[in-house]
């Protein structure tokens, strides 16, 4: 059976108004159907400006940064070398990195390649630490992985890591010989045929590229910082069009095939990144489990996989249903990007494909009352100190953000949120950025540590 094609005109004007109605100052939409006998189907659809300071209207060629999407990409890589016998899946790191060391024994022993890839090494995942613009920065990296406390031990449960995947970044240079940049070019970039993506500022001056906004429409402002530094290449700094965006989540749909036949990466690890390999907590942030390196979705029994990313003033969204053999990505530089999302791919995957997107959390109008007292206090990990209060007026959320990330993003470094109960354990905080309600989710694990998880990080409870 042939499908309808793509209404362009229809989802330019969706693009239009849902954008303006998220304040987001410039996005653009890709939309991939594989053809099977006939030619693929590519609708890409730009809308707004790229740069509130230029003016620069966004095209369908455009760069954006597609920020944590880039953690599939250098995954893939990854799978490239297991594909290849140079690595194991479940070969500690310390065999493949010379003198490598983290601050515990059970780090430094335990941590696989696996678990860098699902997230649950137990790493302290937002160590963004500026090491230099040179080739040897994530070398440097290294030195400060040794200071990165250990939230939970090796396995335990999940927790969102940036730091694991810099460190999946300097497995891919010491097995293949070139800094992380060149390894991308030669092994993913090249052969996919990409001509819109890079990986360095420099290189991105070539292109029209989007800057992000700290403050939405109608009076956008641009963040103070382009870009994030380079350690955190691996796990956030790709660039790239939509179209090229759609060209990776194609090999994907493909089992590991290029455009043009290529073999990209084995079918077996094409399979193996999407299938399950780790739960996570709670599942309304992001998906319901991880693959390897990539984010597994069920909406409503349907199984899709991909990816979101957030950099500075910027977010990206992943989804590739392969059911359907179809892809749906998206770029934006500023406003509410994940309510953009939600509308946007919630009308399209319905009227395409009959497919409802996730639930979003939704506090109850008449709340259950729940005992929170056994998590009150004070929990913490690098990136954040949050605090579990109460008070007259209900439990709350204190987050406190810190380090080089709080002061690259220059967001207000305090934010207290009213706690809404749901269900036991499980609370909802409204975030204005957002416009919408992000979930905490209180747990404990069987030896006895407490957590609450928050933005997909996992917070051990210190006092």
């Amino acid at each position: 059976m042939t499908e309808q094609a793509i209404d362009l005109a229809h989802w330019q004007e969706r693009l239009d108004t849902l954008a303006e109605q998220a304040e987001t100052p410039g996005a653009v939409l890709g939309i991939l159907r594989l053809g099977g006998d006939a030619p693929d189907e590519v609708a890409r659809l730009a809308t707004g400006i790229l740069n509130a300071d230029t003016g620069r209207d966004v095209t369908p060629d455009s760069l954006f940064q597609i920020g944590s999407i880039s953690k599939a990409w250098t995954a893939t890589v990854v799978m490239q070398l297991v594909d290849e016998g140079k690595i194991g899946l479940d070969q500690p790191v310390k065999e493949i990195i010379p003198g490598f060391e983290l601050s515990t024994d059970d780090l430094t022993e335990g941590v696989t390649i696996r678990n860098l890839l699902n997230h649950t090494s137990g790493l302290d995942g937002d160590l963004f630490v500026d090491t230099g613009r040179g080739d040897d920065n994530l070398e440097k990296y290294m030195d400060v992985l040794k200071t990165a406390a250990q939230i939970f031990p090796v396995g335990a449960t999940w927790s969102y890591c940036n730091s694991g995947f810099s460190l999946l970044g300097r497995v891919i240079e010491v097995v293949t010989g070139q800094v992380w940049d060149v390894a991308m070019k030669e092994r993913l970039f090249k052969p996919l045929g990409l001509t819109h993506t890079v990986t360095l500022p420099e290189e991105a001056l070539l292109f029209d590229t989007a800057v992000g906004h700290t403050v939405g429409r109608p009076d956008p402002k641009v963040s103070p910082v382009w870009v994030l530094q380079r350690s955190a290449g691996p796990a956030g700094l790709i660039t790239a069009s939509v179209g090229d965006l759609l060209a990776f989540a194609r090999m994907h749909l493909k089992d590991g095939l290029a455009a043009d036949g290529t073999r990209v990466l084995s079918e077996e690890s094409a399979q193996a990144m999407r299938a399950f390999s780790a739960d996570v907590p709670e599942k309304h942030m992001l998906g319901d489990s991880w693959g390897l390196g990539l984010i597994r979705y069920d909406w409503h029994g349907a199984r899709l996989y991909g990816h979101d990313g957030n950099t500075i003033g910027q977010a990206a969204f992943l989804r590739v249903y392969p059911e359907r053999n179809v892809a749906v990505g998206l770029l934006t530089n500023g406003g509410a990007g994940r309510k953009l999302y939600a509308d946007l791919y919630g009308e399209i995957f319905d009227e395409l494909y009959g497919v409802k997107i996730q639930d979003p959390l939704v506090v109850p109008d008449d709340p259950p009352e729940l005992d929170i007292t056994e998590w009150l206090g004070v929990y913490e990990r690098a990136g954040a100190v949050i605090e579990i209060l109460a008070d007259e007026g209900g439990p709350s959320l204190k987050a406190t953000t810190r380090g080089e990330l709080a002061e690259l993003e220059g967001a207000q470094p305090e934010k207290q949120y009213r706690l809404q109960p749901v269900r036991p354990g499980l609370y909802g905080v409204y975030i204005e950025e957002m416009r919408m309600d992000a979930p905490v989710w209180f747990y404990q694990l069987p030896s006895g540590e407490r957590y609450v998880h928050f933005g997909a990080r996992t917070t051990r409870k210190v006092a």
